[in-house]
């Protein structure tokens, strides 16, 4: 694959990733009619799970203690602990509200980036765009309206957010772990990081 070829691919599936997550928060909205935040958790990805074990390969490769600590501290941060924050704040606050604040993720990486990952602060275009994004998103979220403030659920939105940015950190730094493995390897990775999420919310 030219590496022209391998752009477009990430970038479409990119943008295929932001439009599922991006109907997440009002679908987790409508299932909170019905269903607890923990139920709608356990429910998601009981099926994510599912997926994964039909779709991984059944490789025979075993993992090293630091590739398990990776994954199980993967499932806590971005499968557990984000969505129970985010289900639980969409209890409280508009899905709307949600969406904005999540916007700010990127900030929170960057920041994260500098701290524990001793990165190089990103540029002025970089903090730019992240605002032009946010103005974006709430224009097209509350066209006509304007945003109500939830104390409880906003704040619970922001740190989904920031952990989802400690997620994204720990994805950065985990690829060089499982780089040597291929593709179809990695959905089994996923599939343990699925586990890993699943023991962490059972006793709740």
């Amino acid at each position: 694959m030219t590496p022209t070829n391998s752009n477009t691919t990430a970038h479409l599936a990119a943008f295929l990733t932001i439009l599922c997550w991006g109907t997440t928060f009002v679908s987790t909205k409508v299932l909170l009619q019905g269903f607890t935040p923990v139920q709608i958790l356990l429910i998601r990805f009981c099926i994510g799970f599912a997926a994964l074990y039909f779709l991984s390969a059944k490789s025979t490769y075993q993992l090293t203690r630091r590739q398990n600590v990776y994954l199980a501290s993967a499932g806590f941060l971005g499968i557990c602990l984000y969505y129970l924050l985010e289900n639980i704040a969409l209890t409280y606050t508009q899905a709307s509200n949600v969406g904005v604040i999540m916007s700010v993720s990127p900030f929170f990486t960057a920041i994260f980036s500098c701290v524990l990952l001793k990165e190089k602060l990103p540029s002025a275009a970089f903090f730019i765009g992240v605002c032009l994004a946010i103005v974006g998103i709430y224009l097209l979220s509350f066209s006509g309206g304007t945003m109500a403030v939830n104390p409880k659920g906003d704040l619970l939105a922001i740190s989904a957010a920031a952990v989802w940015a400690l997620y994204s950190i720990l994805m950065k730094s985990e690829s060089s772990a499982f780089r040597q493995y291929s593709s179809h390897e990695r959905f089994s990775d996923t599939e343990s990081s699925l586990c890993s999420r699943h023991y962490y919310s059972s006793p709740v």
